[in-house]
């Protein structure tokens, strides 16, 4: 049932937890995976900023309830949505590693056009995203997407939070 047994794993994806490539435990998964992601954008994220300073996306002045939605569940829903259906692909013709790769780097690149600093950040979110998706995929087509879509608005919270409340980092 396992799309891809943890001694199976990537070598080159072997510094992460083992649990990450387990579609098990659906609770306990989305802490972890969301650890794996959280913590290293925001490392990512400090870097960024101290190299290129004020280099940021932009967001539009709206009503801070639909910034709110907007970053927490609208963009993680359409962005699994589209992410999925191309991981897919990408996994049918190249395996799973080049597929997560070549995902998280397309992501990187998508947001890079908005603010270049931030494609910097955001790969690294959705390598692990990626990771989610082709992990539960065997196990269920919806849990494959529920659990990156429910991960990413978690990864969004925080720094939407501190938008609408009016602190920026």
């Amino acid at each position: 049932m396992d799309n891809l047994p943890a001694e199976r794993r990537p070598k080159a994806l072997t510094f992460l937890p083992r649990a990450l490539f387990e579609p098990h435990r659906p609770i306990r998964y989305v802490a972890i995976a969301w650890a794996c992601a959280f913590f290293p954008s925001l490392l990512l994220s400090a870097l960024a900023s101290h190299l290129v300073p004020d280099s940021g996306p932009s967001f539009p002045e709206v009503d801070p309830t639909l910034l709110l939605f907007l970053l927490v569940v609208f963009a993680p829903v359409l962005e699994t949505l589209i992410m999925g259906t191309v991981l897919q692909v990408l996994e049918r013709f190249f395996g799973f590693l080049p597929a997560v790769l070549l995902s998280s780097a397309g992501w990187g690149i998508a947001h890079s056009l908005e603010a270049p600093a931030w494609g910097l950040v955001i790969w690294w979110p959705f390598l692990i995203f990626s990771i989610v998706f082709l992990t539960w995929r065997k196990r269920s087509l919806g849990a494959a997407f529920a659990l990156p879509m429910l991960i990413h608005g978690l990864q969004n919270l925080g720094p939407a939070l501190l938008m609408v409340s009016g602190l920026n980092l």
